[in-house]
């Protein structure tokens, strides 16, 4: 059997949640499965570390498909490759299926939060706003919705996500809360959607003993010992804006906690604010913004932190949770359902809306050392529930029952 893949996610430089959970699969796809025949399909030359996880794996070809223009590579390139040289099956792992598909086509929905939070997304142009290249992108975008979406990037989501649960053949949520986005906003089949929880690199993220390594990685972003540590992107979704507040909450009210808050991650839409509340409470000393930070130094960060905390307003799974019990950092974060689905009992929840409570909660789990060495125990234990080679394999199980 032949397994193409949409491997465009996978293979960018700078990744997010849904590339790396493109990555890791791949990766565990090819130390799994040797008997099926893959085709990675992308939209550049590979990385180094994407061409690094398949090397060895004779069963793994790749496909560059090359497009001269900087938008629809899915919908137009791929389409294409799919009209003339289909596979046996198609996985996406991400919710943009091609309009030109095979039958047996399998796409990973990770949230809806497009939908029920539209505030929190942006809702800019897809390519430039005006102009002939502007129109183009706006007529191609109708032609291919059939009127019903301009070439607005909310639009194209919404757009995307309700095609793929009407023609693709299966749909993997990666939570449960997910599965009931999808019943409750579209209407979707029950039986089409499969739940796959999402791993995590349990090789990587794990407790460091080397405390100098340690030091030595937290350096290279002047950060140092104690810290409130956060990483993904920081935005109005990630609810930022209300961390920094809450944080200046913490200092104030609890004048023995010196802590600095380290965010890790690039800007996204409403980091405005965000740079607005550090100048307001006069915390350019206090909070440390890095940036995006490669994977490898990850774990450091998460080892040397006194605390991890996650304030999103929506998520559909939440990855740092599982990477931060592994490193044995106790949490925080929102009561929203995703999140205390991942993390049960290992987890201290806070009303994300409620800057005061995360304050409290916050300063908690730092004063209260049984408290969080609880956490930290509950959270090893809860990490065993997921793993990326159980994500790979119930996820090449699917595929090969369609």
């Amino acid at each position: 059997m032949t397994i193409g893949l949409d491997a465009s996610r996978a293979n960018r430089k700078f990744r997010g949640g849904t590339e790396w959970y493109s990555f890791h699969l791949i990766k565990e796809l090819a130390k799994l499965d040797s008997a099926n025949q893959y085709v990675l399909y992308c939209d550049r030359p590979l990385t180094e570390e994407l061409a690094g996880a398949i090397s060895g794996h004779a069963n793994f070809k790749v496909k560059i498909l090359n497009w001269l223009l900087p938008n629809f590579w899915t919908q137009m390139r791929l389409s294409w490759e799919m009209l003339f040289h289909p596979p046996d099956r198609l996985f996406v792992p991400a919710h943009t299926l091609p309009v030109i598909h095979p039958k047996k086509s399998v796409v990973t929905i990770h949230d809806i939060g497009f939908e029920r939070e539209r505030e929190l997304y942006s809702s800019d142009q897809i390519g430039p706003a005006g102009g002939l290249k502007g129109k183009t992108i706006d007529t191609a975008a109708k032609l291919l919705t059939r009127g019903k979406f301009s070439s607005n990037i909310l639009g194209y989501h919404s757009w995307s996500a309700r095609y793929a649960l009407k023609n693709a053949k299966k749909i993997i949520a990666v939570s449960e809360f997910t599965k009931r986005e999808m019943l409750e906003v579209y209407g979707a089949e029950q039986a089409k959607i499969s739940v796959i929880h999402n791993g995590f690199d349990n090789y990587n993220y794990q407790p460091i003993a080397d405390r100098r390594r340690i030091s030595q990685v937290l350096g290279k972003y002047g950060v140092s010992a104690p810290y409130i540590f956060y990483v993904g992107r920081l935005e109005k979704k990630k609810n930022t804006a209300r961390l920094i507040h809450a944080f200046s909450l913490m200092r104030e009210r609890n004048k023995s906690l010196k802590h600095r808050l380290v965010l890790v991650g690039n800007a996204g839409l409403g980091f405005d604010e965000v740079k607005y509340m550090i100048e307001e409470f006069d915390l350019n000393n206090e909070v440390i913004i890095t940036g995006w930070v490669p994977e490898e130094d990850l774990p450091y960060l998460y080892n040397g932190a006194s605390l991890f905390v996650f304030p999103s307003l929506y998520e559909g799974f939440g990855i740092p949770l599982l990477e931060a019990m592994a490193c044995g950092a106790p949490i925080v974060a929102s009561n929203i359902p995703a999140l205390t689905e991942v993390a049960g009992d290992a987890a201290m929840f806070f009303n994300p809306h409620d800057n005061n409570d995360m304050a409290e909660k916050m300063a908690r789990v730092l004063l209260d050392k049984n408290l969080a060495a609880g956490l930290i125990a509950r959270g090893r234990e809860r990490t065993k529930n997921f793993s990326l080679k159980k994500c790979a394999r119930e996820t090449l199980a699917l595929l090969e029952k369609l």
